[in-house]
């Protein structure tokens, strides 16, 4: 079975930086659209960054220029580096891929289960 497990959160101090992986394991698959959601306290899940298979990248606007979105095809693992944290980053983020698998004739979006990112001043 599929699963996504995510990597890299912790406390950092503002300034700081992080850097999340997502690694997808548990069958054969080819990975296309992928990216990185965060749910804010109190607050509503928001798209940070995301891939497309052929690389292009795409990032929110309170992140760009900060967060670079990056993927490693031949580990099925999804990157997400963050510099110049800020406290308003805190979240718990979670990764996301559009997956074929072996012998499937669509594409299925997996998610992973989150991990907390906590910047204090």
């Amino acid at each position: 079975q599929v699963q996504l497990v995510e990597s890299g959160g912790g406390l950092v101090q503002a300034g700081g930086s992080l850097r999340l992986s997502c690694a997808a394991s548990g069958s054969t698959f080819t990975m296309n659209a992928a990216g990185w959601y965060r749910r804010p306290p109190g607050s509503s899940r928001e798209l940070v960054a995301s891939t497309s298979n052929s690389g292009s990248t795409s990032y929110a606007g309170s992140v760009k220029g900060r967060v670079t979105i990056s993927r490693d095809n031949a580990k099925n693992t999804l990157y997400l580096q963050m510099n110049g944290l800020k406290p308003k980053d805190t979240a718990v983020y979670f990764c996301y891929a559009a997956l074929l698998e072996t012998g499937s004739t669509h594409y299925t979006n997996y998610w992973g289960q989150g991990t907390q990112v906590t910047v204090s001043t």
